[in-house]
């Protein structure tokens, strides 16, 4: 009985240890944003835009960023994560009548890493205000 529990054990580990070793290769995803990309009518008093990613995310490094800088708000603080690390807050302040395009990472700027280090898939967040 002894040699069986030894055994049985062993096997454990054995297992617990493949499924822990086993890497995180896949890319972390927006699933959420405020306001919503693509919205026509936002208020300009929003003071602060978010975005909600599938999975917990490294903090300390962030990626909005643009294409045109027009067309990026003015921020009115550092970004910072929610408890929890999905969701990640950019403090900014908007102006009314206005068309805006954001990139939370981009095929130059990967800084939104989840924990395993997988930077997100790049994804564009435009709306216009009122």
């Amino acid at each position: 009985m002894r040699r069986l529990n030894g055994i049985l054990i062993v096997a454990v580990i054995i297992v617990l240890g493949v499924s822990c070793t086993e890497s995180d290769t896949k890319a972390p995803n927006v699933v959420e944003t405020f306001p919503v990309s693509g919205s026509i009518d936002v208020d300009p008093s929003i003071r602060e835009l978010t975005v909600t990613f599938d999975e917990p995310m490294q903090d300390g490094n962030w990626s909005w960023a643009y294409s045109d800088k027009n067309k990026f708000p003015e921020m009115t603080g550092q970004p910072y994560f929610k408890p929890g690390h999905t969701i990640n807050i950019l403090p900014v302040n908007l102006e009314s009548n206005k068309e805006y395009e954001i990139w939370i990472n981009s095929e130059k700027f990967k800084n939104f890493k989840d924990q395993a280090g997988n930077p997100a898939t790049p994804f564009r967040l435009v709306f216009t205000t009122r």
